[in-house]
């Protein structure tokens, strides 16, 4: 077998393999785009069937990032794994609180999760921006409960935390409020395919 050495050759290679996995699946093309690069960043093909959108969540989320909208991440990998030329390009400002020291030292006085506070610290925040959780089940609960509580009404919430504990249960959660939502069904996910999901929305929102 030939070594492919050029990255865009490889690029362009996985995406025809991943186009012959999605070939009759009949997913518009805005929704493939974003199946099609999870597919890509976990190797994990079962995405196609396990990923769930709301109605208006990409109409939503590429109007929000083209005017500049916030994106507010769970974890610093997800915050690592986005597209900074094109974050750049819209103005949009990627923000995680995870490892502030005020966020690290109210966890620990309140006995919580790091994520939970982080997520409570942005309430002002929240309002209008792009929300991408891909780490913590208790961030997406927290978030939950805000919007429930309509303290907060994010534009899109991306809400793919991975886990045996809680996982699978704040996505459930996540489907019945009223938000624009982009989620899965099972305990899968991770910061890898939040931020995936994220770059597919940009790259989406970056198209003439």
């Amino acid at each position: 077998m030939a070594i492919i050495h050029d990255p865009r050759k490889i690029e362009a290679r996985s995406f025809e393999i991943i186009d012959g996995f999605l070939r009759g699946a009949g997913f518009p093309k805005p929704r493939k785009d974003i199946i099609r690069r999870v597919i890509h960043t976990t190797v994990d093909r079962s995405y196609a069937k396990d990923l769930i959108f709301s109605k208006n969540a990409i109409e939503s989320a590429l109007k929000a990032l083209k005017s500049g909208a916030l994106i507010i991440v769970d974890s610093s990998m997800v915050q690592a794994g986005i597209n900074k030329k094109i974050t750049a390009q819209f103005g949009n400002k990627v923000i995680c609180r995870i490892h502030e020291k005020a966020i690290v030292a109210k966890a620990a006085r309140l006995g919580v999760t790091r994520a939970i506070c982080a997520m409570r610290s942005s309430v002002k925040q929240l309002t209008g921006a792009i929300v991408a959780i891909g780490n913590a089940p208790t961030a997406l609960f927290e978030l939950s409960d805000m919007i429930k509580n309509q303290e907060v009404k994010p534009t899109l919430v991306v809400g793919i935390p991975v886990g045996f504990v809680g996982a699978a249960e704040s996505k459930k959660l996540l489907r019945t409020l009223d938000v624009e939502y982009i989620t899965n069904k099972s305990r899968k996910g991770g910061s890898t395919v939040a931020a995936a999901i994220i770059n597919a929305l940009l790259i989406l929102a970056n198209q003439p």
